[in-house]
């Protein structure tokens, strides 16, 4: 028997509006995976690994993305991020685990050899004040899955401390300029000595996720991979 949101609220292939599920396979197929890239130069690099000329010190050490985020994917993540449909968080992350077990990327072989042990995954924060207005945060939720996928250790390592202008529809350097200083460590949870996923939606200009970053290697952390769903 279906289930009453089922009947109420139908679910809607994001590319096509087939009816039964999200994401139908022929639009699956229709997401674009480019290469993937150094987070600094954003170049061609092996799994996504940063270059060793591009290394900073309180840089990133990788990044990795589901898909370009072009349709169906950004429509996907639109209605995840804006229309508050949290449940297809999940049928994106099935997605992306799907993915890494036909080509585990490089993250996976370093948590694999680490045993798991030191790695934790971590949300980009949002201030309060857009949580309360968007009722959930779509990082977290994200990365609360993700962990339980992967049978890792998860925390909100990391906390807003100034509300910022949405990043949307501004340039790349009011980008950096509008995340500057708007991270701090959560003092509830040690960082020093861990690895950490850091789990967003989007790879834009990576302004967000590089000054999360910052943070958490100037907070003692040994590596930071960012893993977001587009870029």
């Amino acid at each position: 028997m279906p289930h009453i949101l089922d009947i109420l609220f139908p679910k809607l292939c994001v590319g096509c509006h087939k009816l039964g599920t999200y994401f139908c396979p022929k639009c699956i197929n229709n997401i674009a995976q480019g290469e993937l890239v150094c987070p600094n130069c954003e170049k061609a690099a092996i799994g996504g690994m940063t270059h060793p000329l591009c290394k900073k010190r309180y840089g990133l050490d990788g990044l990795w993305s589901l898909g370009i985020y072009q349709d169906p994917l950004k429509k996907a993540i639109q209605k995840l991020k804006y229309k508050f449909v949290s449940q297809i968080a999940e049928t994106l992350l099935d997605l992306m685990i799907v993915y890494w077990a036909k080509h585990i990327p490089q993250f996976l072989e370093e948590i694999k050899k680490d045993k798991g042990v030191g790695w934790v995954v971590v949300p980009v924060p949002l201030h309060p004040k857009r949580q309360k207005w968007r009722g959930f945060n779509q990082s977290a939720l994200l990365g609360k899955m993700l962990s339980q996928k992967l049978g890792m250790e998860y925390a909100e390592a990391l906390k807003r401390t100034r509300y910022t202008k949405p990043q949307v529809g501004i340039k790349a350097w009011e980008r950096k300029q509008n995340m500057h200083n708007a991270f701090a460590p959560n003092l509830k949870f040690k960082i020093e000595n861990l690895k950490f996923l850091l789990v967003d939606d989007v790879w834009t200009t990576g302004s967000t996720l590089k000054e999360c970053a910052y943070v958490l290697k100037k907070g003692g952390a040994q590596k930071v991979w960012a893993i977001t769903l587009a870029r």
